[in-house]
């Protein structure tokens, strides 16, 4: 059945559209009012006010190869707020990310140079960046070295403060091949494995130029009952098998074997691990964490 429709802007009345009025409020921006920047006594400060869940695409480096890549990262962006003014422009946070990263990539030394900028254009004190993306790397199996691309979780969370400088905290979540040491133990002919997730994060001096994701990633995989490979072929599960029956792994063993590496670096001031292990014979999860501080 044909039907003739009537235009376009008569559907849009019919459908409930109406014509704008004219209005008497000011359009420029100079004219309009600024609630956020109105001083007056407001009770308390604010230690973070902002926005969060913010996509943007980045661009990062990698010690691992592809060694410059793209991703999309979630930006968290926040500054602290005196007690005498209302608000902030929060506009001028998106303003901001989008003049930055067209000329910077994604690293702890930009976003530390990027909190500076923030509380500077705000007009505030303090500022924290929290940006998480997926981190991707070429990984060779280990017996046939068939390539492929495997990845990790990151999140870098950066702080600036006028008075106490900046505080650089890394976390990065790698999955891992964990086998039950009780299993092997009690079992004749086999022992039950199951897929781990390792969560690290460490705060680290400012100073140290080094690219923490491959290096977390390491702490999780040298440690670990066996590395998770995106291509095996038979030859390479027989190795990835027996690997991991010869380096069995509660999670309790996993989180203090990761912590030895961090407590090791220097450049690590802080850390704290976590190991779940989604077992593969019970309908629980273990998991067990471990959190450590070095002296000053």
């Amino acid at each position: 059945m044909n039907r003739q429709l009537p235009p376009k802007a008569e559907r849009h009345r019919h459908f409930g559209s109406v014509e704008p009025i004219e209005g008497t409020k000011p359009k420029e921006k100079d004219k309009m009012p600024d609630l956020q920047n109105k001083p007056d006594d407001f009770y308390f400060p604010i230690q973070k006010v902002g926005i969060s869940k913010v996509k943007y695409p980045v661009m990062i480096e990698s010690d691992l190869a592809p060694t410059v890549q793209t991703t999309t990262a979630e930006f968290a962006m926040t500054t602290s707020l005196d007690a005498k003014f209302k608000g902030i422009n929060m506009s001028r946070l998106t303003e901001q990310l989008h003049i930055f990263f067209q000329t910077h990539l994604l690293s702890v030394e930009t976003l530390r140079e990027f909190t500076t900028i923030l509380a500077r254009e705000m007009k505030q004190q303090a500022s924290n960046v929290q940006v998480t993306f997926p981190w991707f790397f070429t990984k060779s199996s280990p017996a046939m070295q068939k390539e492929g691309m495997a990845h990790a979780n990151v999140t870098y969370d950066i702080s600036f403060n006028e008075e106490t400088g900046y505080t650089s905290k890394i976390t990065l979540v790698a999955a891992v091949t964990t086998l039950c040491p009780c299993s092997k133990e009690i079992s004749e002919y086999s022992a039950h494995n199951q897929r781990g997730f390792v969560t690290m994060s460490v705060v680290v001096d400012e100073h140290a130029d080094i690219d923490w994701k491959s290096t977390l990633l390491e702490a999780a995989e040298s440690n670990a009952s066996s590395i998770l490979y995106p291509v095996l072929k038979r030859p390479d599960e027989k190795a990835v098998t027996e690997h991991a029956y010869e380096n069995p792994r509660f999670v309790e063993d996993l989180v203090r074997l990761v912590g030895a590496d961090l407590y090791e670096h220097e450049a690590v001031r802080s850390f704290e691990i976590e190991c779940r292990n989604e077992e593969s014979i019970h309908q629980h999860d273990a998991i067990a964490q471990l959190s450590f501080t070095k002296e000053v």
